[in-house]
């Protein structure tokens, strides 16, 4: 029988499970990776889950209709998604991006018939990150109360504190992983960005079987920002949790989720994402060259030896290439 889809949002999901065989052969690993290409959704990145979440939510509940602009901050891959998802739906799209993301990601926006507003450009954004030292989530009042306020018909989607973003993940996320692997999962690692994937998955997979161990990966020391080096070669979609003022902390990421925080270098996960690119023929970006770094750490340890270990791969290598990512003259 044909099966014909109608619409981009019905190809969200059900992304695949991949053993990254000669990966753990080369490296003589006694416990399975399992990777979650999420680049298999439509916009090419797990964030294609929490943008069509966050609107269909939205307008159930009425507070995005006809006529209305979508408004978010993102550092890429969720002004993606909503760009998308805003296009096939029939709304007009703005967002409020950090200047430092690769060009590939204002591109895809501007494909889509999205506005990109660089957070530099917009002075009461810019005060205040200045004025804080980087305050994310202070940006974002300024942005409701100085900008948003004085505008009619915005929907502002706000992922850090909306609760349809941890929620698709417990909803399908969890149980894509949980069925496919028939429940024989030990360990789950998930980078944190805003907290949402590793929270609703983790939840749902600790529902299932509560021995689950989830790992939270976030940026190691030497790739953040500090004094002595303002602006480091960041993991993109990766951010800090611990170490850090609660305030600054989303909403979406559940603290009590997971059992092991695991730090990652830039260095390490480019060298990750270069390597299994060239061994399992997979190009993933930054954030999921992380996520393979930890697991493959983790499948080291003997305690771990015959256990099966699922990462979450957030998006495409493509997004990178005008990045240093895939130079191989570079951290190399």
């Amino acid at each position: 029988m044909a099966k014909i889809y109608e619409s981009i949002t019905e190809l969200v999901g059900r992304t695949p499970l991949l053993e990254i065989k000669n990966y753990e052969k080369k490296h003589g690993l006694q416990a399975k990776i399992l990777v979650k290409l999420e680049y298999y959704n439509p916009n090419q990145s797990v964030k294609d889950r929490i943008a069509l979440a966050m609107i269909e939510n939205a307008e159930k509940k009425g507070l995005l209709k006809p006529g209305y602009t979508i408004v978010e901050t993102t550092s890429g891959n969720t002004g993606i998604g909503l760009a998308a998802i805003a296009a096939t739906k029939g709304y007009r799209f703005r967002v409020y991006i950090q200047d430092q993301v690769s060009q590939e990601r204002y591109q895809v926006i501007h494909a889509f018939g999205g506005e990109t507003i660089k957070l530099s450009e917009e002075p009461a954004i810019a005060k205040v990150l200045e004025e804080t030292g980087g305050d994310f989530v202070a940006a974002i009042k300024a942005l409701r109360e100085e900008v948003l306020s004085k505008e009619k018909d915005i929907f502002f989607v706000d992922q850090v504190s909306n609760p349809a973003n941890p929620a698709i993940h417990e909803a399908t996320t969890g149980p894509e992983i949980w069925e496919d692997t028939e429940g024989k999962v030990d360990i789950f690692v998930a980078n944190v960005g805003t907290g949402g994937t590793v929270s609703g998955t983790g939840r749902y997979l600790k529902s299932k079987n509560p021995g689950i161990q989830i790992i939270a990966i976030q940026p190691g020391e030497n790739s953040l920002p500090s004094e002595e080096n303002p602006e480091p070669e960041e993991i993109t979609g990766v951010h800090p949790f611990e170490g850090i003022p609660v305030e600054r902390v989303p909403q979406t990421m559940d603290l009590q989720i997971y059992d092991e925080k695991f730090e990652v270098e830039t260095i390490e996960a480019y060298r990750a994402a270069r390597e299994v690119a060239k061994t399992d023929g997979i190009l993933i970006g930054t954030s999921s060259g992380a996520a393979i770094h930890a697991a493959t750490q983790l499948a080291k340890r003997p305690e771990n030896e015959g256990k099966t270990i699922v990462a979450v791969l957030p998006d495409t290598g493509l997004r990178y290439l005008s990045t240093n990512l895939f130079n191989e003259e570079f951290l190399v």
